[in-house]
């Protein structure tokens, strides 16, 4: 901005010598006595003198201000030679001697495209976007080393492919399509190694920006994608209908083993009530009947530690017992035990002396008929069997089937 002034300064003082010379000089040396006076010549000389002063002034002085813009530095050659180093501000170095290169330590951003082979010979269309800084205090070996800024950045946009294209060769396409964050991680931290101190710049980051494969190789990708998406929507079906399948199968089961369950109490309680009665009659024509209650007491401790004890016992009682069940809360050995004893039932038993009354074969006899009535009645048809008791024994008598 300085020098602009000053060559504009400089250059109106030239047109103004000018003009002042050429007018006296047209009256001293013009036409006329009062021309070729000797008093004339001065103004014409003062012109030539001014229009001289601006000519060397317009020559040398504004040239030789130099402006260093905030965000740069400039290197300063004297006669070819690196001198040194300016950071912003103005300066005054004869241009002749001394020239400025300005360097910018602005963060730098560049776009790199590129092309590379995936390992199984596919191509990339690649796309790099890199940030980087000069190191200000190297200014003076990026200029000694590289020549100038230009020859520098070069330098790193083909450290930068080579870096890129190594690490994309070594996978194979489909790979880098699954993975792409994965490579791009790979890709800027193999460029960082490769931009290594001697570059004399700060990277600030690299990133993978884009990826393009042939129409051909998307075009497979995407049909391989929806071949994919497909599978899974086929297997999520047939997972679905094995699932549907399974829970028909066990509810099945459920009901089977509910039906054999239902059928298994049915049959409990026809035997039971099939007992009562084979013991009924046998007291009733005679025979000794003794009858015992089987009980279990089931002694539980549950600790407040979350120890847990349990112990059972057994005992015959000729007599019918009540159930009862007993909850204890004690300390043993600075510990809480609750104690739950229960008492239960467990079975009746019922023993019958075939040698009294009317004797075993009697006792056979009687059991075969009950049986006997006992099959009579799963199939009976609505006409009931005859029982006859008498003194010594109990006529059951059944009706037979008619002939076909």
């Amino acid at each position: 901005m300085i020098s602009q002034i000053l060559f504009i300064l400089f250059f109106i003082t030239l047109a103004v010598g000018a003009v002042l010379a050429i007018y006296f000089g047209a009256r001293a040396y013009g036409s006329g006595k009062k021309a070729r006076e000797p008093a004339a010549r001065k103004p014409f000389r003062v012109g030539l003198i001014v229009a001289g002063v601006a000519i060397l002034g317009l020559a040398f002085i504004p040239g030789s201000f130099h402006q260093v813009e905030t965000g740069t530095v400039a290197v300063v050659r004297r006669l070819g030679k690196i001198e040194g180093v300016r950071n912003p501000g103005t300066y005054f170095d004869f241009y002749l001697t001394r020239s400025y290169e300005i360097y910018d330590t602005k963060v730098q951003q560049d776009r790199i495209v590129t092309s590379a082979y995936s390992k199984d010979g596919q191509t990339m269309e690649l796309e790099v976007f890199l940030q980087y800084q000069v190191q200000t205090e190297n200014i003076m070996k990026i200029a000694t080393e590289y020549g100038n800024l230009n020859a520098l950045q070069a330098r790193i946009e083909t450290v930068t492919v080579e870096k890129t294209k190594a690490v994309m060769s070594s996978a194979e396409a489909m790979t880098i399509v699954q993975n792409r964050s994965a490579f791009s991680n790979d890709v800027s931290e193999s460029v960082r190694e490769g931009i290594s101190a001697d570059y004399y710049v700060n990277v600030r980051d690299v990133v993978l920006t884009n990826i393009d494969f042939t129409n051909e190789f998307e075009k497979a990708v995407e049909d391989k994608v929806i071949a994919e998406q497909e599978k899974q929507a086929s297997i999520t079906r047939a997972e679905a209908e094995l699932e549907v399948a399974k829970l028909e199968a066990q509810r099945k089961i459920a009901e089977a083993e509910g039906n054999a369950e239902a059928q298994k109490i049915i049959a409990q309680a026809a035997a039971e009530a099939a007992s009562s009665k084979l013991i009924e009659l046998s007291r009733s024509i005679g025979y000794n009947v003794t009858t015992e209650y089987i009980y279990k007491t089931t002694v539980d401790k549950v600790y407040g530690s979350g120890k847990e004890e349990v112990t059972k016992t057994e005992q015959v009682s000729p007599t019918k017992l009540a159930e009862t069940t007993t909850v204890v809360i004690s300390e043993e050995d600075g510990d809480t035990v609750t104690t739950t004893t229960t008492l239960a039932l467990e079975a009746t038993k019922h023993t019958i002396d075939v040698t009294s009354g009317p004797g075993v074969e009697k006792f056979k006899t009687l059991v075969e008929d009950y049986m006997k009535y006992l099959a009579y009645l799963e199939t009976c048809n609505g006409e009931l069997p005859d029982v006859v008791a008498g003194d010594n024994a109990v006529s059951i008598i059944i009706p037979s089937e008619p002939n076909p």
